[in-house]
Parts: structure tokens; sequence; C-alpha cells
């Protein structure tokens, strides 16, 4: 497995969703995707609608509150490959791999590649 730090684990479950929701719209923008199907994507993943996804921006949440809140897609564990030098599949902590999923997702979103891909719908 792959092992990621106390420290790391600690990052990730104290980083605010506002703060790299941001990020994540310019990223797929920047690659002629759009807002909307970013919304699509984390839809997927998380089960919120559009008005929960504002709610956690406004409310500043952590990511941990975010995926504690989640119900997360029964399909997210076919989210795999190696994202910001970590293998998902290989992530032990449940949180860091939670937000991985995320990061892969809207990685693939700005690769271009097909709606029906990325929500793994065959």
């Amino acid at each position: 497995m792959m092992k990621t730090t106390p420290e790391h684990n600690e990052r990730i479950r104290t980083m605010k969703f506002f703060s790299v929701y941001p990020h994540y719209v310019s990223k797929v923008e920047k690659k002629g995707r759009t807002k909307e199907e970013l919304h699509q994507v984390i839809t997927w993943l998380t089960g919120f609608d559009d008005a929960k996804i504002e709610e956690m921006i406004d409310r500043k949440a952590t990511f941990e509150a975010f995926f504690k809140e989640a119900n997360l897609n029964p399909n997210a564990e076919l989210i795999k490959g190696v994202i910001c030098g970590y293998r998902i599949e290989e992530i032990e902590n449940e949180l860091t791999k939670q937000c991985r999923y995320l990061d892969k997702l809207v990685d693939e979103l700005a690769k271009g590649k097909k709606m029906e891909k990325i929500l793994r719908s065959n």
C-alpha cells in the first residue's frame, strides 16, 4: 500500500473545499470544459446537487466535512491511476483517497475525456 504521511493526511483533512474549488473551475475552463460539467462530476462522486456544492463553499467546509456529508458513488472505487504522485488504489487513508478521487475526476475532465468515461458508466 502507498503510505501517505500523517502530516499529509492532516493537511488534506483540514484543507478547505472553497479554497480549492476555484482552482478546479479554472483548470477545467482553461481546457474548454464548463463549470456545469465540473458540477456534474462532483455530483456523480458525492451525490451533492448544485445547491449543496454552493452551501459547502459558503460554509467554508473542510474536505473532511465535505466528504463526511457526501454519499460517495459506489463506482468511485473504479477511479484508478496516479494523481499528485500517488496511486489512488493504494492510498490507505480513506479521506485522502476520496480527495484524490475528486482530483482525478477534475484532471480527466480537463484532459478532455468523454463524460461517460469520467463517470465510469461504460
